[in-house]
């Protein structure tokens, strides 16, 4: 495909400004001399092309494309597109999974796809010099940075498959115009890839105390936690288990996160989240972050880091989409203004019970909160008066951004996406058939000041449901479930208000069933691939 001709410092990941994260393995001198010939000589040189890898993953949410995470949103049952009342309706073309909603839009998705090919070229390109560096004898260095690159492979992969189903597959740095594989294809190079880092990569690698510290760096349980994640997808979805690795191989690979010591669950559920732990001061015009536990704590098994170094001038490390999903054009503090996306459906609010300490630490109330009487209804499309807190901006009470950087609230947002918990861990393994699955499940629960009840597995999913609201895998987590299942639970008729006056947002089944609920492959790839490229049904 043409898009896949990049400039090779691209490709490679040691352009100048691709390296101001301020993460620790992410600061690294800025480069502007590199060329491929005179570069992968030596370990320092791999070391420095995995951050360009990294980074490339990182870049797929900074960018400023679509997110996978906002559109796992849009597309599930918690949310409706929303965003402004004059905008255009992209999201609401992906929330009804109908393209009429906005015809103009055959590309929604383009962005996403050159973000997502530019970081698996990096990442393959890495991995195809590996054999011509002198690592060490005696060391693991080479299958440590091996490991890290497939794993970043992966889920780079395991996006695009989930997102579009038949992508083509590329595993060696080629500009070569190939036809989409077949999702058994895909998935087999997504097992072999997790199983080689969750075999490869030392659980000490770091010298960071506990694994979880080191929450932006790939870990043996990352990789055997994702493995989880693609397994339960691909054999629910699929109704076929022919990946190569069995449902027993895949919950040892869990017991061994749980049992390692390694992660455990933070005692409040609000402290997981910014939005909902902050603490403002009038008076001082300052947050009280003592609440939120941070970056780095024992829960988060695996991260997608961001930080607020991002300007103008091509430095692009904030995230990027976190702006989206703020209320429109309103602070509150600790609330930022956002774009209003992601508008909560109330029927996933009627779900939580009020004990359950979830709902208020994962819900914007906004006429609860005191926030209606400030709050523009002529400028919000599909309001419920309700939006996520987990991620939001954030700002002081004066309404500015509280980030550092240029506290730009469009590019300068820093939280992290948590890509695994280890709540989801003790989930999946319930789900698995683990012997412990009752106390896994029942400890989640606890955290959320709730009984026990018996372990079951419409229990697990309805756990899963409001355990991670908000976080990116409900849409998933139904569509694993059978296409019939996620067509029918997300089909609804739901009143809301646009631009003040009254609206109603209509999924239909049908809809949904007609895509097999996969997305639309941007016409461009399409055309530029003289239509080797096959577009999805539906779209």
């Amino acid at each position: 495909m043409k898009n896949f001709k990049l400039n090779i410092l691209l490709a490679i990941g040691v352009s100048s400004g691709l390296f101001s994260c301020s993460e620790s393995f992410l600061d690294v001198e800025p480069q502007t001399s590199i060329i491929d010939n005179n570069f992968y000589k030596t370990v320092s040189d791999a070391e420095m092309a995995l951050v360009g890898c990294y980074d490339g993953f990182q870049r797929t949410a900074s960018n400023g494309n679509l997110s996978i995470y906002v559109v796992s949103e849009v597309l599930s049952d918690n949310c409706f597109g929303g965003t402004g009342n004059t905008d255009g309706r992209g999201y609401q073309a992906l929330d009804r999974f109908d393209l009429s909603q906005s015809p103009s839009d055959a590309n929604l998705f383009n962005g996403t796809w050159t973000d997502y090919y530019a970081a698996i070229f990096r990442c393959n390109t890495l991995l195809s010099k590996l054999d011509g560096i002198p690592f060490k004898e005696g060391t693991n260095t080479r299958n440590r940075i091996e490991g890290e690159a497939r794993f970043l492979r992966a889920i780079l992969y395991f996006d695009l498959a989930r997102l579009f189903e038949r992508v083509p597959l590329l595993t060696v740095p080629t500009t070569e115009n190939i036809p989409q594989a077949e999702p058994v294809e895909t998935y087999k190079l997504i097992v072999e890839d997790l199983k080689f880092a969750s075999e490869n990569i030392p659980a000490d690698a770091y010298p960071k105390s506990k694994a979880s510290e080191n929450d932006g760096r790939v870990t043996p349980y990352a990789a055997k936690s994702m493995m989880a994640r693609v397994y339960l997808f691909y054999t629910g979805y699929y109704k076929a288990d022919d990946l190569g690795i069995t449902k027993s191989e895949v919950l040892a690979g869990l017991e061994n996160v749980i049992s390692s010591g390694e992660y455990g669950l933070i005692d409040s559920y609000k402290s997981l989240w910014p939005a909902a732990s902050y603490i403002p001061s009038e008076t001082a015009n300052t947050l009280d972050k003592s609440g939120y536990v941070g970056d780095g704590n024992k829960e988060t098994v695996f991260a997608q880091k961001f930080n607020s170094t991002t300007d103008y001038n091509g430095n692009i490390d904030g995230n990027r989409w976190l702006v989206m999903m703020g209320m429109r054009n309103t602070n509150w503090s600790p609330y930022g203004k956002g774009w209003g996306a992601c508008t909560v459906n109330p029927k996933l609010v009627a779900a939580f019970s009020d004990n359950d300490a979830r709902k208020k630490a994962s819900i914007i109330d906004i006429v609860g909160e005191g926030i209606a009487k400030k709050f523009d209804l002529k400028d919000a499309r599909e309001y419920t008066g309700y939006s996520t807190k987990k991620y939001t901006p954030t700002a002081l009470p004066d309404g500015t951004s509280d980030t550092g950087g240029s506290k730009d609230n469009q590019i300068s947002q820093d939280q992290d996406y948590v890509v695994i918990r280890y709540a989801d861990i003790l989930l999946m393994a319930a789900e698995l058939g683990s012997p412990n699955a009752q106390t896994y499940y029942d400890s989640v629960r606890k955290r959320a000041g709730l009984n026990g009840r018996s372990v079951s597995l419409a229990n697990i999913q309805e756990e899963r449901r409001l355990e991670f609201a908000f976080e990116g895998l409900r849409y998933w987590d139904l569509l694993r479930q059978g296409l019939d299942v996620a067509a029918s639970t997300i089909a609804q008729t739901q009143k809301v208000k646009s631009g003040a006056a009254d609206d109603e947002v209509v999924i239909t089944a049908d809809n949904i069933k007609k895509t097999r609920g996969f997305m639309q492959i941007p016409n461009t790839q399409i055309i530029i691939s003289n239509d080797v490229l096959i577009q999805n049904p539906g779209w």
